[in-house]
């Protein structure tokens, strides 16, 4: 079994991409921020620690994690947004090894790892190669915020958390750029799969 570790910054089209490969015999798509989401949501130690460092409203009288206020506490202020990484992707990297050990046993071919803070979190040290999915700033950021329903700045401020892309590019296996449009970005990511021996 192949890993791959496909990230890109915010508004880069890593989602697409990720999107396109699952439709391939044999892949298996496993997303950072879906585990982190589960985790935070259903893990005890997890939801154990965020109560110790956040405080009791973390989480709702539903039990529910209230995700929209710990992320306007924790954006905008590196030592928070610091404190809820250090309890977070330690317990993503443990439930990606299981996810590993549980696709290699299913016969999985190629499981990709989408994670827009792969570089951040060290997760390409964990994979077999890192694809990077990039295009022009201002192109992401444009994209970004149509899609979010955010200014411009906000998705400028949340792109100042994630490498810079040039050191991304520089550091990747494969780069896939993203300048045209959506077919041309398919077409990138199926010849991404044929040389993973896929399709």
């Amino acid at each position: 079994m192949t890993t791959v570790g496909l990230t890109g910054g915010i508004g880069s089209g890593k989602s697409a991409v990720a999107a396109r490969l699952a439709g391939y015999d044999g892949v298996r798509v496993l997303l950072a921020d879906d585990l982190a989401k589960r985790l935070m949501a259903e893990d005890p130690d997890v939801r154990r620690q965020l109560v110790a460092r956040f405080g009791a409203e973390t989480f709702g009288l539903d039990g529910a994690l209230d995700r929209a206020g710990l992320a306007r506490r924790v954006f905008g202020d590196e030592a928070e947004l610091a404190a809820l990484n250090a309890i977070v992707h330690p317990a993503v990297r443990e439930a990606l090894e299981e996810a590993k050990a549980e696709a290699r046993a299913e016969g999985v071919r190629v499981l990709v790892y989408e994670a827009a803070l792969l570089f951040e979190t060290g997760g390409d040290r964990v994979v077999d190669e890192v694809v990077v999915v990039d295009a022009p700033v201002d192109v992401r950021v444009a994209r970004a915020a149509a899609r979010d329903g955010v200014s411009e700045a906000a998705v400028r401020t949340r792109m100042r958390h994630q490498i810079d892309p040039d050191v991304a590019r520089a550091r990747a296996d494969r780069v896939v750029d993203n300048v045209g449009d959506l077919d041309a970005l398919h077409a990138a990511a199926d010849a991404l799969a044929r040389d993973l021996g896929l399709g």
